[in-house]
């Protein structure tokens, strides 16, 4: 039977690379929207995806910068992320939705950082040790949209990559029960034309696999 992934997001077409790349490792995903009850049940593994601003309240800040926050989708996915963690599902979580789960752990963002990562490829240096490490090697070139970024860390969260700027570009969680990787970049949209970004999802899949409820 192909595994059952949970695929957040709001809106349809951005679903769609994420969609054909867990499809591309042989997984299946299942649509889990604000719109319609959202449930882990049947599910082996859960991907957050990217989109609008966090609304800033939930990590303790005035509104200074976000864009279009949508407060039902950060109700569904801190409420899934969190019974997913706590169940030791694999949880693959990308640009909004690393900056979720750094929230979710009590992180904290920052609003703004300008334009520099925004339609760009720029390489990023990765932690010795870490499982990134171990997918994609000491450095790699990822690319970016994204006007946040991940400031102080929610509990349990260690940073396994960063750009030459200095900003959170992936976080790990070593200690949890299950496989927890996020990446603050796009995979979805380079994974047919670039191997190591290919291997996410694949790393991803074979942690689906040896996932026991």
């Amino acid at each position: 039977m192909t595994p059952r992934i949970g695929l957040t997001y709001r809106n349809e077409p951005k679903a769609v690379p994420y969609r054909a790349a867990l499809q591309a490792v042989g997984l299946e995903p299942v649509n889990l929207t604000p719109d319609a009850p959202a449930s882990l049940d049947g599910l082996s593994g859960l991907v957050l995806t990217g989109g609008s601003d966090i609304e800033p309240w939930r990590y303790g800040q005035d509104d200074m910068a976000a864009r279009n926050p949508d407060p039902a989708r950060d109700e569904m996915e801190l409420r899934l992320a969190d019974e997913a963690i706590e169940l030791g599902m694999p949880l693959f979580a990308i640009c909004r939705g690393m900056q979720l789960l750094n929230v979710l752990r009590g992180g904290k963002l920052l609003q703004h950082i300008g334009d520099a990562h925004t339609g760009v490829m720029h390489p990023v240096h990765i932690t010795a040790g870490s499982r990134l490490h171990a997918i994609l090697g000491a450095s790699y070139s990822v690319n970016s949209r994204h006007h946040q970024a991940a400031a102080r860390l929610g509990e349990g969260l260690v940073v396994t990559a960063s750009s030459e700027d200095g900003h959170v570009e992936a976080l790990e969680m070593p200690d949890a029960p299950g496989f927890v990787l996020g990446v603050q970049w796009h995979p979805e949209d380079l994974y047919e034309s670039d191997a190591g970004h290919l291997r996410l999802f694949e790393v991803f899949r074979d942690a689906v696999i040896n996932w026991k409820r």
